[in-house]
């Protein structure tokens, strides 16, 4: 079922064009991820200008493209609850995040992995509709929009770009000149890209050496990005990656629950988003993430301890 078309977007609103065209590019592949970065836009929109006539309107028609996916997937637990469409969200920016990371790290500039890079930041903004983003989220966010901007400008100026995490300086990255050509935010009638540049300038000076990757590295069956074309790979066909998978820790078996063993609720949380991980994973086939956080959700539940 196709979404309402929306009206011209208003150059006050756009901040929120990138997600909505993240959205536009998800619709049919990733419909669950499309919902919550039009809610993120609907929430951003409605803090910016929710009083003139113009936003006003274009916020109206995006809560009736709200409201008919809500009814055509109010059957999928993404939707209706938090915590399962939380870890979807984040399971499929992190991976997104992983791809760009991997092929950065292997020294392989192309558009795709700046893309992707800079796709993940934004489906991290996506996520702090579901509350405050933790550190290391913030921090994935932060440092893919400057890799994004870094490797962009390298490339521009003909310059090598030194793969994996470096000191952070000052970059921009302009998102409407690199895809010159591609369609704006789809609206029932043609509208001029406004510029909408990222300024990593006010971004800290940091040393990302250490940076925490999860595991699980590998891209999203259904990346938005163009796949490259030396990979051989094309964009209608899903190859499946060969998986290293974890073994199944052997204290796991052996582990008995101690009569003075008692769980807290931030411990039954903590297990539950530990199995909605996994059940996220699994929708991407990562068996080896899925594993991982399981077998972390029956240490916790058996033992007390992470």
């Amino acid at each position: 079922m196709a979404t309402p078309a929306l009206p011209p977007l208003p150059p006050a609103l756009k901040s929120i064009q990138h997600h909505l065209r993240t959205a536009q590019e998800l619709d049919k592949r990733e419909p669950v991820v499309a919902y919550y970065c039009r809610l993120y836009a609907m929430q951003t929109g409605m803090k910016i200008d929710s009083k003139t006539p113009e936003c006003r309107k274009f916020l109206s028609k995006l809560m009736d493209q709200l409201e008919a996916m809500k009814k055509q997937f109010g059957d999928n637990e993404a939707i209706t609850q938090e915590i399962v469409g939380s870890a979807h969200v984040e399971n499929y920016a992190l991976k997104m995040f992983l791809y760009a990371d991997n092929e950065d790290r292997a020294g392989q500039f192309h558009k795709n992995m700046i893309k992707s890079f800079y796709t993940a930041s934004l489906l991290i903004d996506v996520l702090t509709v579901f509350g405050e983003l933790s550190e290391e989220n913030a921090q994935h966010r932060k440092y893919a929009r400057w890799k994004a901007a870094y490797i962009h400008n390298c490339l521009k100026n003909g310059e090598t770009p030194q793969p994996g995490p470096i000191g952070m300086e000052g970059e921009s990255f302009d998102v409407e000149k690199e895809e010159a050509g591609s369609s704006s935010v789809h609206t029932g009638t043609t509208q001029p890209a406004s510029s909408s540049t990222y300024e990593a300038n006010n971004t800290p000076t940091s040393n990302y050496t250490g940076i925490h990757i999860p595991p699980g590295a590998h891209a999203p069956a259904n990346t938005p990005a163009e796949v490259p074309h030396n990979t051989g790979v094309t964009s209608n066909t899903i190859q499946p990656a060969p998986q290293n998978i974890p073994l199944v820790d052997p204290s796991l078996y052996s582990a008995q629950s101690g009569g003075e063993v008692r769980l807290t609720p931030e411990d039954f949380a903590r297990a539950q988003k530990y199995c909605k991980y996994a059940g996220s994973a699994l929708q991407y086939e990562d068996v080896s993430t899925a594993v991982q956080n399981l077998q972390k959700a029956l240490k916790l539940l058996i033992t007390g301890r992470e």
